[in-house]
């Protein structure tokens, strides 16, 4: 699970980092970058929906392997074909691939390692962000040294170790292989998910970080060249928001061991994400590093979270799964609107103050649903 989570976020900071690069070389658009921005989420949704059910069809080791597969060739498809055609081909297979991960890791760790829950989610987050800021910060210099399609294409190698570590791992395994991800336990109440209030809150919870950190994974470099930065110092602005999340990882994870109320923890996140999107816009370019340092620590602490309250606020592994899906389903929805939404706002009024100011309401519309998603609630309502 943690060599899978080193491919589950590069291939997409990878592009953010030298969109303009990209852009420039291929004659696209704003629409059509804010298109390659939008599509993970339609990937992200769509294996929300239906990796639960494939996984306890098919068997853990089966789907993740496949999944792999189909990640290493979404990314080949972006380097060997150039086109504005094959890079939207490509994304939509390598965010299919990550979908089904992202939905099937908390019901997996929940089942898989239930005593150990806040570490395993804690480094398993940690290691898509480090790989993610590692990348971010690398790409831009790289694609200057050996080009821009060498620059992506490279990552390549990370798809197929996985790839290559996870057949092993299939032989070794052998009939575990076939075991089904999803636990056929009773659930201890009958619940209908998709009817409950705290799944729809932290739907939207999630939604709407999402839509923020790849709003700003496809477009905080343009933002920054636009306002007076190189693009190599926009370039590293991108890779200080990844590198934050260690830090909000390691902290809020610590924190919550140490016993530390979870809804100050998610409210203090969601303002983090205000003041970042407020300095972006309004404040001064020289302290880009820490608006980008704020909403990178915002970020990866709601995404945390939101993955530790799949399991917290759930009473079986089948339900974790079902809400994992139906809240990933739904806030990857919601997500995809900010990439694609900012793209087309810019484009029409050659500005990014409007898609700005639009993102920096819907940031403090999150601090009141972080306030409600975070209560003692357990999923059908129950207080703890």
């Amino acid at each position: 699970m943690i060599l899978l989570a080193t491919n589950m976020r590069a291939p997409i900071v990878a592009l953010g980092a030298i969109a303009p690069v990209v852009q420039k070389a291929l004659n696209i658009s704003e629409i059509q970058i804010g298109w390659l921005g939008a599509v993970p989420m339609l990937g992200f949704a769509l294996g929300a929906l239906i990796s639960p059910a494939i996984g306890k069809r098919f068997g853990l080791e089966n789907t993740l392997i496949t999944m792999i597969a189909l990640l290493t060739t979404g990314m080949i498809l972006r380097t060997v074909i150039p086109t504005w055609t094959g890079f939207l081909i490509g994304t939509l297979l390598l965010t299919l691939a990550i979908g089904f991960a992202n939905t099937l890791a908390a019901p997996v760790i929940k089942q898989r390692t239930p005593q150990h829950i806040p570490l395993i989610t804690g480094l398993f987050s940690l290691t898509m962000t480090v790989t993610a800021g590692i990348v971010s910060g690398i790409v831009l210099p790289l694609s200057e040294q050996v080009g821009w399609q060498w620059a992506l294409g490279g990552w390549t190698v990370l798809g197929v170790f996985a790839l290559l570590i996870w057949l092993f791992l299939r032989v070794r395994l052998g009939s575990s292989n076939h075991q089904p991800v999803i636990s056929t336990d009773k659930d201890a109440s009958d619940i209908s998910i998709w009817r409950t209030t705290f799944a729809w809150q932290i739907a939207v919870f999630m939604g709407l970080q999402s839509l923020l950190f790849y709003t700003v994974a496809s477009f905080l470099p343009s933002i920054l060249v636009s306002k007076g930065l190189s693009a190599v110092s926009a370039g590293q602005m991108g890779s200080v928001f990844q590198f934050m999340a260690p830090i909000s990882i390691l902290s809020l994870t610590w924190l919550i061991n140490r016993g530390r109320p979870i809804q100050a923890l998610a409210v203090f996140a969601a303002v983090l994400n205000v003041i970042g999107v407020l300095g972006i816009s309004y404040l001064s370019t020289e302290l880009a590093w820490l608006w980008s340092a704020m909403m990178g620590i915002g970020c990866s602490a709601i995404f945390t979270l939101s993955m530790m309250l799949f399991s917290l606020r759930t009473y079986t592994t089948n339900q974790s799964s079902e809400l994992s899906g139906m809240a990933q389903a739904v806030g990857y929805l919601i997500a995809f609107f900010g990439p694609l939404g900012t793209g087309w706002l810019h484009e029409s009024t050659d500005s990014w103050s409007l898609p700005l100011f639009i993102i920096l309401i819907l940031m403090i519309a999150n601090v009141v649903i972080a306030w409600l998603v975070s209560r003692p609630v357990m999923v059908d309502g129950k207080y703890i």
